[in-house]
């Protein structure tokens, strides 16, 4: 609940407070964009580890302040470079499709392990298994196309909206395909897993027959 809180409720009731006083939407932008790096500071402090959630947000985070930087202070353009962000690692995410593996292969090695060298070894090893390879590049691409097409409807709200709904639709839409994902995330991993231990044991079966 503080989660959410923090990533939807406060930047939209931050950005009308700021608004009715007469700050300018730019300004009033900046400002509600600072509870998600609240919502970090608390969960680090509180679980001293990042999960997968926090990680993707910190990304994202850092990809906004680089944007932010850069081009004219306009609300609109504000608005949409934070949806690009997510658009672009959309894109980096179908690009590692190209490289020897691609990024949740990377993901996974970070939060599906428990980080020492044994861990990873293992992790690694599992590279060998087509079934791996192909779950591998099924997320990736899984996450590219999502944060793509979400990244493509909020470009294209944020000049048919009211920058006050864009502050509502971008905090419900960042956090909502987020969780979405993570959580097709460990439903296809864990479906894949099931597979293919069905496939071993299938394997096994005429062996044991014979022995």
């Amino acid at each position: 609940m503080l989660t959410i809180g923090l990533n939807v409720v406060a930047p939209v009731l931050t950005y009308n407070a700021l608004s009715d006083r007469g700050y300018a939407d730019f300004v009033a932008l900046l400002i509600s964009g600072v509870w998600p790096l609240v919502d970090i500071a608390v969960y680090l402090a509180w679980h001293r580890r990042i999960d997968e959630f926090a990680a993707i947000t910190l990304v994202f985070l850092g990809l906004t302040v680089v944007v932010t930087l850069v081009g004219p202070h306009s609300a609109r353009l504000l608005l949409v470079k934070d949806s690009l962000v997510t658009g672009l690692f959309g894109v980096v995410c179908l690009a590692s499709l190209a490289a020897s593996r691609p990024l949740m292969f990377y993901f996974g090695r970070k939060f599906a392990t428990d980080g020492t060298p044994e861990g990873l070894d293992r992790w690694n090893g599992l590279w060998q298994f087509e079934g791996f390879r192909r779950v591998q590049r099924n997320l990736t691409l899984g996450w590219g196309l999502g944060y793509i097409a979400e990244a493509a409807v909020r470009v294209g709200l944020s000049y048919v909206l009211t920058t006050g709904a864009m502050v509502t639709l971008n905090a419900v839409l960042s956090y909502g395909v987020t969780g979405a994902l993570i959580a097709w995330t460990v439903l296809y991993a864990r479906r894949a897993r099931a597979r293919g231990a069905a496939a071993t044991a299938a394997a096994a079966a005429p062996a044991a027959v014979a022995g």
